[in-house]
């Protein structure tokens, strides 16, 4: 398998910046992967927040455990600023993995080593 298909393989399926750290482009590939964890954090960290106000409703008796409520009440929205930065988190995680891919395969197949 040709070293740049790897490198792409590697951000692709494993994490953004995967294959640039394989292709020892370590600053790129670092920035790639922080970035890409920070977004990911962010999302994460949203979607417990939510989990656990709805657990806390179930706790306190506010609400009946059943599942049509708990789904409800897990589908709306949050406010505006909130919605925006979800919207902006996932945006920079997928324009990163992009990257990852497109850039790592970039400079493998720049530098014709094969493997």
């Amino acid at each position: 398998m040709r070293k740049s298909t790897k490198a792409a393989l590697l951000s692709a399926l494993v994490f953004p910046g995967a294959g640039h750290i394989y292709l020892k482009k370590y600053l790129f590939g670092i920035a790639l992967i922080s970035t890409s964890s920070a977004a990911i954090f962010f999302v994460i960290s949203k979607a417990v927040e939510k989990a656990t106000q709805i657990s806390e409703k179930i706790l306190n008796g506010g609400i009946h455990l059943d599942l049509e409520t708990v789904t409800e009440l897990a589908s709306n929205q949050a406010g505006g600023a909130d919605v925006q930065l979800l919207n902006i988190a996932t945006t920079v995680f997928v324009v990163c993995w992009l990257i990852g891919i497109i850039d790592s395969y970039r400079v493998s197949a720049t530098g014709c080593d094969e493997s």
